[in-house]
This record gives C-alpha cells, sequence and structure tokens, in this order.
C-alpha cells in the first residue's frame, strides 16, 4: 500500500511539472494569434511585401498588350490616310478631321471613363473600351461615305479612351521599384501594334484594300477580350470602395501566384464614399498639381507634360506619314517615287498611295519606339520624373527642327528614329508620373482628365501635320519644336516629385 501511495504522488508531481511546462508554450501561442489579430497592413504594404513574380509577368504581357490595341489606332489613321483621300477625293483639310474626330471621342470618353473607373472599377472600363473599340474599328471597314467613316471613327476614340484605364490598373498592382522598369517597357507592345499596322499596310492594301486591313487589325482587340478574364479587379480600388473581402481574394491569389505570403493581421484601409470626385483634384492636397497640369496640357502656347507628348508624339507619326505621302523632304539623292509631287500645275493630286520604301521608312521608325527605353529607364531612376521630362522635351524640341534640314533618305530616316525614341520616352515618363501623383480614389479620374485634355494637342496635331506641310514643312514643324521648348521650361513647377513615392489611397 505504501508503494502504490508512492508511485501514485510521484505520477502527480510529474503531470503536475508537465502541465507547467505546456501551459507557458500556449500561453505563448495563444498570445502570438492575439497579437497578429491586433496587427493591420495596407495595400500598398502587402504589394509591397508580394513583390515581384509571375502574376507580373502575366499582368504585364496582358495589359501591355492593350498597348498594341491603342498603337495600331492611331498608326491605322496614317496608314489609311493616302487611300481614302483617294477613294473619296479628299482635301487636306478633311484627311486632317479623321485624326480629330478619333482624338475628339477619346477627349468626351476619357473624363467619363475616369469618373467610372473610380467609381465602379477599372476592370470594368477596361473591358468594355476593349469591346466598344474592336467592335467599332470592324464596322468602320463598312463605311458607305467619308461621313458614316469619321463618325465611326470617333467612336473608335470613345473605347480607346477606356483601354489607357488598364494603365492605371498596371500601375496599382506594380511594387514602387519595379515602376519605372516594367512601365516604360511596355513600350515594346507600342512598338509591335505600330509595326504589326505598317506591315498589315504593305501586305493587305495593295491586294486587297484598306477595308480588309481594318477588319484583320481587329483581331488583337478580340483576343484580349478572352485573355482579359485573367486580370483582376485593383485591389487599391476594392478596398477604397470597402471590398476588403474581394481586395484580400485577390491578394491571396497574386501572395500564391508570386509563391510569397502576405503581412501578418488583417487588412485595413479606410472606405472613401469621395470616389471620382473633381473635388479631390481640386483640393487643398492637389489643387495645384492638377491646374499646373491641366493649363499644361489645354494650353497651345505652354505645352508641358501630357500635352506636348500628345501633341509631338501624334506630330511625330503624322508628320512622317504626311512627308512621306506628299514627297516633301528636301532629299539629295531622291529617286523616281521622291520626285512626285502632292500639288501639279493643274491642281491637287489625290492618288498618291504610299510605295514600298514608304512603308519601309515608317517601319524603321517604330523601333525607334524601344530603341531608347534603357536610358528611359536610366533616366527615371536616376533623376527622376521632373528632370527626365524636361531632358527629353528639350532634345525632341532639337530634332524636330532638324527635319528641315536637306539630308539625303538614310538621314531623314535616322532622324525619324532619333525623334520618335524621344518623343516616345516623353511619353512614357508623364503617364507614370500622372499614375503615380494622384491618390487612388482620384486616380482614374486625374488620369482621364489629363488624357481628355492632351487630346486637344491631337486634335490639332493632324491640321498642323496635313495642312500646313503642304504650304511649308518648317512652319508646320516650328509648333512641336516650340511647344517642346517652352514646357520643359514649366517642368520645375509642378510641385511634387513620385521616384521612389508610394501610391496614395487617399488625398
Amino acid at each position: 500500500m505504501g508503494d502504490s501511495m508512492k508511485t501514485q504522488l510521484v505520477s502527480a508531481i510529474c503531470l503536475q511539472e508537465v502541465e507547467l511546462h505546456e501551459r507557458p508554450a500556449e500561453d505563448k501561442q495563444g498570445g502570438e494569434n492575439n497579437n497578429n489579430a491586433d496587427k493591420t497592413f495596407t495595400v500598398e504594404e502587402a504589394v509591397e511585401e508580394i513583390g515581384f513574380g509571375r502574376f507580373h509577368v502575366m499582368l504585364f504581357v496582358i495589359m501591355g498588350s492593350s498597348n498594341i490595341v491603342e498603337a495600331m489606332e492611331i498608326m491605322l489613321l496614317a496608314v489609311v490616310s493616302p487611300e481614302i483621300r483617294c477613294e473619296w477625293r479628299l482635301d487636306d483639310w478633311q484627311v486632317a478631321l479623321v485624326s480629330t474626330m478619333v482624338f475628339l471621342g477619346f477627349m468626351l470618353c476619357g473624363v467619363l471613363g475616369g469618373y467610372i473607373a473610380d467609381r465602379y472599377g477599372r476592370w470594368k472600363v477596361v473591358f468594355g473600351g476593349f469591346v466598344w473599340s474592336a467592335y467599332f474599328s470592324l464596322l468602320t471597314s463598312f463605311a458607305p461615305s467619308y461621313g458614316w467613316f469619321i463618325f465611326l471613327r470617333g467612336m473608335v476614340g470613345c473605347g480607346v479612351a477606356g483601354v489607357s484605364q488598364g494603365f492605371v490598373l498596371k500601375t496599382e498592382f506594380i511594387p514602387a521599384k519595379y515602376r519605372a522598369i516594367l512601365l516604360p517597357l511596355a513600350t515594346i507592345f507600342w512598338m509591335m501594334g505600330s509595326m504589326l499596322i505598317i506591315i498589315l499596310g504593305m501586305l493587305v492594301v495593295p491586294t486587297l484594300g484598306w477595308r480588309w486591313m481594318i477588319r484583320i487589325s481587329v483581331t488583337p482587340s478580340i483576343i484580349l477580350i478572352f485573355l482579359f478574364k485573367f486580370i483582376p479587379e485593383s485591389a487599391r480600388y476594392n478596398v477604397s470602395a470597402g471590398k476588403t473581402e474581394a481586395a484580400m481574394k485577390t491578394l491571396h491569389w497574386i501572395a500564391k501566384m508570386n509563391r510569397a505570403s502576405l503581412p501578418p493581421g488583417r487588412l485595413v484601409e479606410p472606405i472613401t464614399n469621395e470616389r471620382g470626385s473633381w473635388r479631390i483634384l481640386l483640393g487643398p492636397s492637389f489643387r495645384r498639381t492638377s491646374l499646373l497640369l491641366w493649363y499644361s496640357w489645354t494650353n497651345f502656347q505652354f505645352f508641358t507634360l501630357r500635352f506636348v507628348a500628345s501633341f509631338t508624339y501624334y506630330g511625330s507619326v503624322l508628320s512622317s506619314s504626311e512627308l512621306l505621302e506628299k514627297n516633301l523632304l528636301c532629299v539629295t539623292n531622291a529617286d523616281k517615287e521622291h520626285q512626285v509631287k502632292h500639288r501639279h500645275a493643274d491642281g491637287l493630286c489625290y492618288c498618291i498611295p504610299f510605295g514600298y520604301s514608304d512603308y519601309q521608312t515608317l517601319l524603321i521608325s517604330c523601333l525607334g519606339e524601344v530603341a531608347l527605353v534603357p536610358a528611359n529607364i536610366a533616366l527615371l531612376n536616376v533623376f527622376g520624373r521632373k528632370m527626365s521630362l524636361t531632358v527629353l522635351q528639350l532634345l525632341a524640341a532639337f530634332f524636330f527642327m532638324m527635319l528641315n534640314i536637306c539630308s539625303t533618305m538614310f538621314g531623314f530616316t535616322v532622324l525619324l528614329f532619333l525623334l520618335r525614341s524621344l518623343v516616345s520616352m516623353n511619353f512614357n515618363v508623364v503617364y507614370i508620373y500622372t499614375a503615380e501623383v494622384y491618390p487612388t480614389v482620384a486616380r482614374s479620374l486625374g488620369m482621364g482628365f489629363c488624357t481628355s485634355f492632351s487630346r486637344i494637342g491631337g486634335m490639332i496635331a493632324p491640321f498642323i501635320a496635313q495642312v500646313l506641310m503642304s504650304q511649308s514643312v518648317i512652319l508646320a514643324l516650328s509648333p512641336f519644336a516650340v511647344a517642346c521648348v517652352v514646357c520643359a521650361l514649366g517642368n520645375f513647377l509642378l510641385p511634387i516629385e513620385t521616384k521612389g513615392r508610394a501610391l496614395l489611397q487617399n488625398s
């Protein structure tokens, strides 16, 4: 009996010791769980924690491909212009009006698209833009008259305005240190779109005509409509709209795809009811920035940022095609193709189609879109956004005026190549700056306002490139150069440098 009592006593003591050892571990584990439950994180912290991975490669390819659609619609105008001039016997101002109608549609729908994207989501606007632009672009190929053609091209411009909001959607998923690398690299897709439409022009227009070229050019839009289901709605938009569960689901999916993990704790962001409001753009935090941007992009005399980019980019595209179509080049080794003049003694020559060498020149100049991308990335990472804009605009002004110098056809091609490179770089920087400077609750609206105002430059550029070019090359190119110089000086007035800065969620 005594031995049995001793055994029970020893067992009880051992059991107490085990309980004492286990209890601190349980208390510690429970404390950690409580601490994790108390911790919170933001979307910005989640995006940075997840980092770069397979999701961003997919995002880069699919969303970058949206640039193919926009580039094809812009370059299509340059390729089709000689054909519709011949078919409907159009004057210079009528050809210019085609481009103007595209930019008018973009301008009217840009602000509306930005408002809808901030209020109801980026994904809906971008997807709707794909469907809209593909549908009306296809209808353009059946246009029975010039009036129907310009109306339908205006509707295409409205759809492209929605597609352009894809830049905001893409930017909101990319970690800060990768934005200055991935966003400029997307220029590759713009170059691919430009080259694709020129190659279609070379192969299809001489045999099947411009209508079939437009029908075939709709194919990338249709493919992207189906691929777009793999792109989620912006997590930043979801939390601003109070859809935290949807945002967490998206972030978990991205983390799993990237083989990463989210920060410990709960996702917490303030809900903002005043999304997509112009009052945010003109509030104390952004009033100066917004007014400077809007003034700079709408004032013909003081182009800066995206307006000068739009004016000079579309100016460089349309001017180059117009110089080639009308054979206005001052070349020292002109071949038979370039000895024909647009105006003859007996009147206007309506039918001067592009020759093979003209398509070749446009094709080579498209490579300029990506030739200086490494330099663009270096400028953004070393000097920031504002200084990059200043340098690029001054260089663009110089090369615009260089086009007035008599040179060989090879010399003209080289100048056009460099000009397209510089203006494309400027385009990249100003897109990045605009997406970074505004908060999530008004980012799409801010981009919508800026791109809409910039289309005023796009509307003016065709008349300068296609109407004034017939009168005087230097008269047509000088406004582009002056715009670049004046706008470069205005960049220092912008109060915010966005290099390395986290994207703001609210104002």
